[in-house]
């Protein structure tokens, strides 16, 4: 798998890329529509986490909520720039 940070400068996601991954690499990118739009539909917790998060830096913690109990993951504490490396390490692990 190519290297996630590396990818960042790219102007498109590699292929290989997980849809959590692809859609935090589309938010790091400014597209929040397109991250949502890549884990809204998937079933696995990695996807839901994600999707929890992007809800979370939006400011939208009802929505992040859901998102967090559909991943099995407790509600965020962290800061957001903390839960974003939690989120990529484990993703990337």
């Amino acid at each position: 798998m190519a290297d996630f940070r590396a990818s960042l400068a790219d102007t498109a996601p590699d292929a290989a890329l997980s849809p959590p991954l692809a859609a935090l690499w589309w938010a790091k990118k400014g597209d929040w529509d397109q991250a949502h739009r890549i884990v809204q539909d998937e079933g696995d917790a990695n996807s839901a986490w994600v999707h929890a998060h992007l809800h979370r830096v939006e400011g939208d913690l009802g929505n992040a909520g859901y998102w967090y109990r559909q991943a099995g993951q407790p509600v965020a504490k962290d800061t957001l720039e903390a839960e974003w490396e939690r989120i990529v390490a484990t993703l990337l692990a």
